[in-house]
């Protein structure tokens, strides 16, 4: 879906996360960042891989990993889900879609025959520079961290 490719220049963004701290690309450099783009808080795909990721926070923080999340969803839902599943890192709180748009992850799907507007989930794993290192477009939602890891 999106038209980025491993090599580019990660899209600069500023946004907030669920407590309305803001927070920007330039916020990670010289640090890796796993940003991960799921659909909806609180539903099975995005918990199991939300809490997958959470599972495997500690190797992250310690391969010099920081981790976000990002989706469309209201500050009060995601501060719910962090609170359910004690979530360790910030949520982007994305409901204009200006990251999304900007990482190109917004388009048509199709559940159950149906077709929609929505986010696909897609992650981005971007280095110290600010350059897209990986992306994964084909989540396993169970098996996310070791996607990432290798």
């Amino acid at each position: 879906m999106t038209t980025l490719q491993i090599g580019d220049t990660a899209p600069n963004f500023e946004s907030v996360d669920e407590k309305g701290n803001t927070i920007k690309l330039s916020d990670y450099k010289g640090k890796k960042l796993v940003l991960f783009f799921y659909p909806k808080a609180s539903t099975p795909g995005c918990t199991n891989e939300a809490c997958d990721l959470r599972d495997n926070y500690q190797t992250f923080l310690a391969k010099g990993y920081a981790v976000l999340g990002a989706s469309a969803d209201s500050a009060k839902r995601q501060q719910n889900w962090i609170n359910k599943h004690e979530l360790p890192f910030p949520l982007l709180v994305d409901e204009q879609k200006e990251v999304i748009n900007a990482f190109g992850v917004w388009g048509p799907k199709k559940f159950m025959g149906k077709e929609y507007e929505g986010i696909h989930r897609t992650t981005f794993i971007i280095d110290e520079n600010g350059i897209i290192e990986n992306i994964i477009s084909k989540v396993k939602t169970k098996e996310h961290a070791r996607q990432i890891l290798g």
